[in-house]
């Protein structure tokens, strides 16, 4: 296997670890952004560097589709295609049978998907999928899983966590480069505990280099949200990474960290950004508001990101409404953001102080909502709420609390 696993610190459940991959050496917990093409929207890749990023993922249905895996190793895959030299991840394809659903016809076979480019089919099996990414290069490749909505009930969530574990062994048999790329499987289920142990169980048999928890972020409440990933990763082996597909949302990615986990994905950070929207300590700071205008602050004045150092507000404002530079900015921020995020989180694992980092991250976010002064009382024993929850790695009370106190 071309990975290593070696942790580095604790508290409780949370770790922080030593990820080695054939082009990086990372450090968990981390977040990984969406390239969906081999690409970051408006960034490049040496700023991408500059921000800290260690690992970026892409998308092996629209990379076979344009420019073609097969280009892509002719070319020298994807590393030396997008110059980038740190670590790759490659999704296989399977979101998108709920991402494209209106175009995708899921068999045992694999899935055929009409193309958004042609209107041509194409067949993604789970080993095309694999070849596609073997072609491709990336340190970590995805199982073909298959995927369905969180919202979605009854006899399809077993039909599909079964047919998972039937895709694992045909991608396990289809995979030719074991020993430079590291097959991850996806642990499918629902919401149902049943189903998702007997998945864990089963993927976990199969021994691979890591395992991730997929089937979430979909728009499922937050109580079953972290009460899967809690299950999942109890299970989970304790000297492999664990993985949440989907996850982008600082307050989820800490509460996932609480119980154990170590990777995250999403394209939030991004996506807001283009809708003119900053990550920010207090939550989320709207550039296009009007109250922007005049602003000669910086997005974050705790913030030592090239955008925060260099432009205010008010010149981010002006951007976002008339110029797609205003979004390049808030990405590169955004993203910025994310890997602080990752390395607060690493550095509090390590030194011992992962239950006052938590509690001032919750803090800054809820203290800040003018209209709850008649509950600052609630918050009085905030810190001993939230050592609780992680001690208990019970989220319910600590998900209740954010949401009752957030700002507007």
């Amino acid at each position: 296997m071309a990975l290593r696993f070696e942790i580095l610190g604790r508290f409780n459940r949370a770790r922080a670890a030593r990820l080695i991959l054939p082009h990086y050496e990372c450090q968990t917990p981390l977040f990984m952004p969406v390239g969906t093409q081999g690409t970051i929207k408006g960034l490049t890749a040496c700023q991408l560097e500059d921000i800290g990023c260690q690992i970026i993922l892409g998308n092996t249905y629209h990379l076979a589709l344009r420019p073609t895996s097969e280009l892509i190793d002719e070319l020298g895959g994807l590393h030396k295609f997008m110059n980038w030299p740190r670590a790759l991840l490659t999704d296989s394809g399977g979101f998108q049978m709920v991402s494209l659903l209106h175009l995708a016809d899921i068999t045992e076979k694999g899935v055929t998907f009409q193309s958004p480019v042609d209107g041509k089919p194409m067949l993604l099996t789970p080993e095309e999928s694999i070849h596609i990414q073997n072609r491709i290069g990336a340190d970590i490749i995805m199982a073909l899983d298959d995927v369905v909505k969180t919202t979605i009930t009854g006899p399809r969530i077993e039909e599909a966590m079964y047919r998972t574990l039937r895709w694992i062994d045909r991608c396990i048999a289809a995979h030719k480069r074991p020993h430079e790329q590291n097959l991850f499987g996806i642990v499918q289920g629902g919401l149902d505990p049943v189903l998702r142990d007997i998945c864990v169980r089963g993927l976990v048999k199969r021994n691979l280099p890591g395992y991730a928890i997929g089937g979430l972020a979909g728009g499922e409440d937050k109580d079953s949200f972290w009460r899967v990933v809690a299950q999942c990763t109890a299970a989970l082996p304790e000297h492999k990474p664990r993985y949440v597909m989907g996850v982008g949302y600082p307050l989820d990615i800490v509460v996932c960290s609480a119980l154990g986990a170590d990777m995250y994905d999403c394209v939030y950070p991004t996506r807001t950004a283009r809708f003119g929207t900053a990550l920010v300590p207090e939550g989320v700071l709207k550039l296009k508001h009007k109250a922007m205008t005049e602003d000669m602050r910086p997005i974050d004045p705790t913030c030592d990101c090239m955008v925060c150092k260099k432009y205010t507000r008010a010149y981010i404002h002006c951007l976002v409404t008339k110029d797609a530079m205003g979004s390049q900015l808030l990405s590169y921020h955004n993203l910025y953001y994310m890997m602080k995020l990752s390395r607060n989180l690493h550095s509090s694992i390590v030194e011992g102080r992962f239950p006052e980092f938590v509690c001032q991250f919750l803090q800054k976010m809820v203290m800040n909502n003018p209209t709850t002064n008649k509950m600052i009382s609630m918050t009085m024993h905030f810190s001993w709420y939230i050592k609780k929850a992680i001690d208990g790695h019970n989220f319910s009370y600590l998900y209740l609390l954010y949401h009752m106190l957030r700002p507007l």
